[in-house]
């Protein structure tokens, strides 16, 4: 499977009227109908758990930083069956959203302890502290960093037991297209852990702005 070829093994800093105004390129392991397939680690101190987690992105519209998909989880016991949330996501892209989020509970404080779990973001850790990352150009730069936020459940109800409060902040390799999480809600277990790897499932979905559920 062809994957974006990267010239830069690490980003740069942009110069110029409109520092970090570049679009990311396309990587087809990130696009419309792609899987992936892996586990959420939702222990406690009080017990060892994890969920198999399945997601299929369902639109990307990355000139606008958005994308949306939906998120299955099975083996979740307070459930009869698979639950399946319906999530938008940011891509941070320094021109439609930086590394702060400035929302969901979330300071600037809670963002830097979130990123700095990927090693990726190393390289980019002292430029974030100073504008959020602006400045970065990650343009050609082998991962991708998104916020997902899940706005409904899709096949039961909101007293499944399960809440949708936080979001994700995820980290997604252009190279072979794994994608690590956290998951950040303040009342909840702190850095739930999100591994997931694509699939090689037949692709289907729609295209923004015009998409629906499967």
């Amino acid at each position: 499977m062809p994957v974006r070829m990267v010239e830069s093994p690490t980003p740069s800093t942009s110069s110029g009227a409109n520092p970090g105004q570049t679009c990311l390129q396309p990587c087809s392991l990130l696009s419309v109908g792609q899987t992936f397939s892996g586990t959420q680690n939702v222990s406690s101190p009080q017990k060892e758990e994890a969920w198999r987690v399945n997601v299929r992105i369902q639109g990307c519209d990355l000139n606008h930083g958005y994308l949306c998909g939906t998120m299955e989880a099975l083996n979740v016991p307070m459930a009869d069956t698979p639950v399946v949330t319906f999530w938008e996501g940011e891509i941070v892209d320094t021109k439609n959203f930086t590394f702060f989020t400035n929302k969901w509970k979330a300071t600037s404080e809670v963002d830097i302890d979130h990123w700095t779990k990927f090693p990726s973001f190393s390289p980019l850790l002292s430029q974030v502290e100073v504008d959020g990352g602006k400045s970065l150009d990650l343009s050609n730069y082998q991962y991708i960093f998104m916020r997902w936020k899940e706005q409904y459940f899709v096949n039961v109800g909101s007293d499944c037991g399960l809440t949708i409060a936080g979001f994700y902040y995820v980290c997604f390799s252009c190279v072979d297209g794994s994608i690590n999480g956290y998951y950040y809600d303040p009342n909840s277990s702190p850095f739930q852990k999100l591994e997931l790897k694509t699939t090689n499932e037949g692709r289907s979905g729609f295209s923004f702005s015009s998409y629906e559920l499967q």
